[in-house]
């Protein structure tokens, strides 16, 4: 699912940091990624405008 140039950095990425486990690696980044959005996003009761009054 990546590009040559995507794949060249995330195999430069490993490399440099001596990440043996991609999958890993992959599914931890991606995830976090994920919930902290997820987090970010959470709905409330009211609008961020109506917060800060």
């Amino acid at each position: 699912m990546l590009n040559d140039e995507e794949y060249k950095a995330v195999a430069h990425y490993l490399s440099k940091y001596k990440i043996n486990n991609k999958s890993h690696w992959l599914r931890e980044t991606i995830l976090t990624h994920i919930l902290k959005m997820l987090d970010k996003d959470y709905p409330t009761l009211f609008n961020e405008h109506e917060m800060r009054k």
